[in-house]
């Protein structure tokens, strides 16, 4: 079934403990396998605007054992969509119809997590370009009905602001 984009976008001060939480479950899951849980995306700044879907990173010792867990993960109302299209990760989408979760797993050395990590942690010391992004992406919910409109729509923007950001940590 496809998900219907909710139209506009959101600010919320529970996304912090909605990570909380899952990050607690995941962990009675995959238990040792999980190194750490990170909050990234939208959500995780506070005061950006945001669809309101936690993406979560679980960072994991070994990649390929994360596979071992499809069963349950679907057995618990999981969507289990492999790579979707970047080696090296599995991601697990919760909630079908009202998604709250998109988690990604990455192994400890793959360089997605540094690039993740880097944009969230700019976005957090920039407020005016929290400002911008939120602008941006507002207008962008109001011109397109789903997610697979919206995200093409806004990938040139923050490749520019991820630009901005990894020059900002080299920096620093």
């Amino acid at each position: 079934m496809k998900q219907k984009f909710k139209k506009g976008v959101y600010r919320s001060e529970n996304w912090s403990q909605m990570f909380q939480n899952e990050a607690e479950f995941l962990k009675t899951i995959f238990g040792e396998e999980i190194i750490k849980c990170e909050h990234f995306g939208s959500t995780s700044v506070r005061g950006m605007k945001a669809k309101p879907v936690i993406d979560m990173m679980c960072i994991v010792k070994n990649i390929e054992k994360v596979d071992i867990f499809n069963n349950q993960m679907e057995s618990l109302g999981y969507d289990v969509a492999g790579d979707w299209g970047i080696p090296g990760r599995r991601l697990f989408r919760k909630g079908e119809v009202n998604r709250t979760h998109h988690i990604h797993f990455y192994q400890f050395d793959n360089p997605e997590i540094e690039r993740h990590l880097i944009f969230r942690d700019y976005l957090r010391c920039h407020p005016k370009e929290v400002d911008n992004y939120s602008r941006f992406k507002e207008t962008l919910a109001q011109q397109y009905d789903t997610t697979r409109e919206y995200s093409p729509a806004k990938r040139k923007f923050v490749s520019e602001m991820e630009q901005k950001a990894l020059r900002w940590f080299s920096e620093s």
